[in-house]
């Protein structure tokens, strides 16, 4: 009864501070950002469990087709709330908001997202100490703040390395045509980007608690979307890595095969995490076609080895053999001094002796 009542407590808490948060930007905002600070307060409100609904990210993206001045304040408003709250249901709130920007935004407001902050870095979000310790709910849910924050700052980096928010709705049906002119050496850097996104996945919390709860569905739902754009994206540049197998160099293909190795040790945990242990073809598929590709790329690798040492060895008996055959001069071979004043070639005074004795001859 007792944890009962300091729930609801702190649940009426919240909704009195929502209200005093609407009134206070309402009273004090610009004329021209009271629309976004309410439209972020809104979707980011204290009310446990509800992720914000389709309404309110619609009304918050909207500001995004404006003026790239708008974009930035609207950024910047929802930055402030995140950095600000020590209550774990809006952080999470404040952190789903931003992955529907960067799945749905708008190119300024992903814009504005991306160079945040404006001194760069890799923790654009900055919440590796958040802690809520209102409840052993709360507690735990910050757990999943921490991660998601993780995971997110991730998905920009990689996206940084992609060229394009990889994660985005938009078609970037030109953006992966342009894989065949990569070098083999920033195509390996795309994907390991990529299994790095995959990787932050399996770092997700452990939580029995957490998997009940409204919010936490609704980011393993949007992780999983992210998921499968990763997927996509690997497939496609693991097929062109696979048609240029033969021309890898060795170190390139010990590259790959530990990338590859990295995302195979990922199955296990991103299929429990994201599927339950569901049974799915789709992804089954995938990982099989993980799986042949390094057997195929570990065989080219054995034969580069092999090839190495084949090379050394002839190398080396090349070398031997020259050893003796260097102290030999032969008739023709060109003597090499260190002025070209000088060069001759024995060839040609063969001649030249030639051409002196059929002269006495004549004599």
């Amino acid at each position: 009864m007792g944890g009962l009542a300091k729930g609801s407590f702190r649940d009426l808490m919240g909704v009195l501070k929502d209200t005093a948060s609407l009134s206070k930007a309402a009273l004090l905002s610009k004329p021209s950002t009271v629309g976004l600070q309410v439209a972020v307060l809104r979707a980011t409100t204290h009310e446990p469990s509800n992720p914000p609904n389709e309404k309110q990210i619609t009304a918050l993206l909207s500001f995004g087709h404006s003026s790239r001045l708008i974009a930035s304040a609207c950024i910047d408003a929802l930055m402030g709330r995140l950095h600000q709250t020590r209550n774990s249901t809006v952080a999470l709130k404040c952190l789903i908001t931003i992955h529907h920007i960067i799945r749905r935004g708008s190119f300024i407001l992903q814009d504005q997202l991306s160079i945040y902050p404006s001194t760069g870095g890799r923790n654009y979000l900055n919440l590796s100490n958040f802690r809520d310790n209102a409840s052993p709910e709360s507690w735990e849910l910050s757990s999943w703040v921490r991660w998601y924050a993780t995971f997110l700052e991730q998905l920009l980096l990689t996206s940084r390395v992609l060229g394009f928010l990889f994660s985005s709705d938009s078609d970037k049906a030109e953006d992966r045509n342009k894989i065949t002119a990569l070098l083999n050496y920033d195509l390996l850097k795309e994907v390991g980007a990529l299994v790095s996104v995959v990787e932050e996945i399996c770092r997700a919390p452990e939580s029995l608690f957490a998997h009940g709860n409204g919010l936490v569905h609704e980011v393993i739902s949007l992780v999983g979307e992210d998921y499968r754009s990763a997927q996509k994206e690997i497939s496609l540049q693991i097929d062109e890595l696979r048609q240029r197998v033969n021309s890898f160099t060795f170190e390139e293909a010990m590259d790959l095969v530990r990338l590859l190795k990295r995302l195979e040790n990922c199955r296990e945990k991103v299929i429990g995490f994201l599927f339950m242990n569901k049974k799915n073809t789709m992804v089954d598929v995938f990982w099989d076609s993980i799986g042949e590709v390094r057997t195929k790329i570990g065989s080219v690798k054995d034969y580069g080895e092999r090839k190495l040492l084949l090379g050394v060895e002839k190398v080396e008996k090349a070398s031997e053999s020259a050893r003796f055959g260097d102290r030999v001069l032969r008739l023709g071979d060109p003597v090499h001094f260190s002025s070209t004043r000088f060069s001759l070639d024995l060839g040609s005074v063969s001649s030249l002796n030639s051409v002196d004795n059929q002269r006495m001859n004549h004599q």
